[in-house]
C-alpha cells in the first residue's frame, strides 16, 4: 500500500507542474547579489525578499490554473488573491496590495472573476490597486501579483538537520466538489481569516520559526519537496501522523490545496510553544516528520518505509543552495 501510494503521488499534476519551474531556475540562476549586505538573495522562495531598510519588501505573483478560470471564474478570482496573500504570510510578512492581469472574451464574462477577487480583497483586507485588463481575448486567464513587507523572515532555505516538521491547517472547511481544494476560507469570517494568518508574522517576530512554506497546489508532499530542495535536506514524512479531514482520504489530502496550510521546519524545543499558539485559535498544528541528512524524502508508515523522491537524482524546481 505504501509503495502504491508513493507511485500514485509521483504522477499528480500538482507535483509534476512544479518541474515546469526548472527552465526558470536555469534562466534566472539561484541568487542575485544584495548590495546592502554580504549575503546573496536566494531565489526560489514563496516570495522574493528584497532588503529594504530594517526589513524586507516581499514580491510574488501567481498565474491561475486555466481550467479553474474557465469553469469556476468566481472561485478563480478569489483564489488569485488568496494564494498571493498566503505567500506573503508564509514568509512572516503582511500584505500591502495586489495588482492583477486579466484576459477575457468580453467585459460580461470577466465579471465573475472580478467579483471573486473583490470578495477576497475584502475578506483579507488587501486592496486591489491596479493591473492590466484585456476583454477582447480568445481565452480566459488571470494572474495576480502582490506586494508585502516583513521584519523577520520565514524562508524555505533555513530548514536544519533535526528540525521537526509541523503541519498547520484549518479543518473548519469542506472539499471542493470537483477539484483538489480544501475550502476553509470562502465561508469564514474575515476577522477569523485575518487573525489566523497574523499568527505567522507573530511567531517569526518571536523567534519561534525561521523556516517553512505555505502548502501550495503541489499539496503537502509537493510543498515538502520544495522545502527540502531549497534547504538542501532530506526528510522522513510519517504518514501515520498526518492529520486528515474526516471527509477526505489520506491520498486526497496529501495533494490538496488547503486554503490555509503552512509547513514549518522548527527546532524541537520550540514545537510546544508554536502548537499552543495555533491551537488556541482552533487550528491544527501537528508534528508529521523530521528533517534528515541527504536529499531524499522518505515515506514512513508503521514499520514500513519507502523512498518517495531523491532530489539529488531528480530535481523538482531547480532552485537550491547546492
Amino acid at each position: 500500500m505504501l509503495t502504491e501510494l508513493a507511485a500514485n503521488l509521483r504522477q499528480t499534476l500538482g507535483i509534476l507542474h512544479k518541474q515546469d519551474i526548472q527552465p526558470v531556475a536555469h534562466h534566472l540562476g539561484r541568487w542575485v547579489p544584495d548590495n546592502t549586505t554580504d549575503s546573496p538573495i536566494w531565489l526560489g522562495d514563496d516570495c522574493a525578499a528584497i532588503p529594504d531598510g530594517e526589513g524586507y519588501l516581499l514580491l510574488a505573483a501567481e498565474g491561475m490554473w486555466s481550467v479553474l478560470v474557465e469553469t469556476e471564474p468566481w472561485f478563480a478570482g478569489w483564489c488569485g488573491v488568496l494564494v498571493n496573500v498566503s505567500d506573503i504570510y508564509a514568509m512572516g510578512g503582511k500584505p500591502v496590495a495586489v495588482v492583477d492581469a486579466l484576459w477575457s472574451r468580453s467585459v460580461e464574462q470577466s465579471q465573475q472573476i472580478w467579483e471573486g477577487m473583490k470578495a477576497a480583497s475584502k475578506a483579507f483586507n488587501v486592496p486591489i490597486v491596479g493591473g492590466h485588463t484585456h476583454c477582447h481575448s480568445p481565452y480566459e486567464a488571470l494572474s495576480v501579483a502582490i506586494l508585502g513587507r516583513a521584519q523577520h523572515l520565514i524562508t524555505s532555505f533555513n530548514a536544519q538537520l533535526g528540525d521537526t516538521l509541523l503541519l498547520v491547517t484549518d479543518f473548519n472547511g469542506k472539499p471542493h466538489p470537483k477539484y483538489p481544494f480544501w475550502d476553509a476560507a470562502t465561508m469564514a469570517e474575515p476577522a477569523v481569516l485575518q487573525a489566523n494568518l497574523d499568527l505567522l508574522p507573530t511567531l517569526a517576530a518571536a523567534g519561534l520559526c525561521d523556516a517553512g512554506k505555505d502548502v501550495s497546489m503541489g499539496g503537502l508532499v509537493g510543498t515538502l519537496l520544495m522545502l527540502l530542495e531549497t534547504s538542501g535536506c532530506g526528510a522522513i514524512l510519517d504518514l501515520d501522523c498526518v492529520p486528515v479531514p474526516s471527509s477526505l482520504s489520506l491520498e486526497q489530502w496529501l495533494v490538496s490545496f488547503p486554503s490555509y496550510g503552512f509547513l514549518l521546519s522548527v527546532r524541537p524545543k520550540k514545537v510546544a510553544s508554536i502548537q499552543t499558539l495555533f491551537r488556541q485559535q482552533e487550528l491544527v498544528c501537528d508534528a508529521i516528520g523530521q528533517i534528515t541528512e541527504g536529499q531524499a524524502l522518505t515515506f514512513q508508515a508503521g514499520s514500513k518505509s519507502t523512498c518517495f523522491w531523491n532530489l539529488s537524482q531528480d530535481p523538482l524546481t531547480g532552485f537550491s543552495k547546492l
